[in-house]
């Protein structure tokens, strides 16, 4: 079945170097000292990037993360947790802006 997003392409990501090496040298020395260990574990850190993959909805993301979650140790339970997690940010983060809907409302309905 052929998709917008391809799997394959996952692989190709450090193929966009091409096009500023200083840049992409840049981005992957900061990416690479994020995930490290430091106050959070590597395994935490890998939840938390599965977490917003959903949120940003990345299909590569998902895929490297939850790839990058099980080799570090989580489990399918903490990964569905932590993408419950995720989605109820982002559903509370729309709720939120009704407010600015109410407060529209309120002032054009008077």
């Amino acid at each position: 079945m052929e998709t917008y997003y391809d799997p394959k392409d996952l692989d190709k990501f450090a193929e966009i170097a091409e096009g500023s090496p200083k840049l992409w040298a840049k981005f992957s020395q900061w990416y690479g000292a994020v995930f490290e260990e430091g106050a959070l574990s590597e395994r935490e850190k890998s939840l938390i990037a599965l977490a917003v993959a959903h949120a940003v909805q990345c299909p590569y993301c998902i895929d490297a993360y939850t790839q990058a979650s099980l080799e570090k140790g989580a489990d399918l339970e903490q990964m569905t947790e932590a993408i419950h997690v995720a989605s109820a940010i982002r559903g509370g983060a729309s709720l939120v802006h009704g407010v600015q809907m109410k407060n529209v409302n309120e002032k054009l309905t008077m």
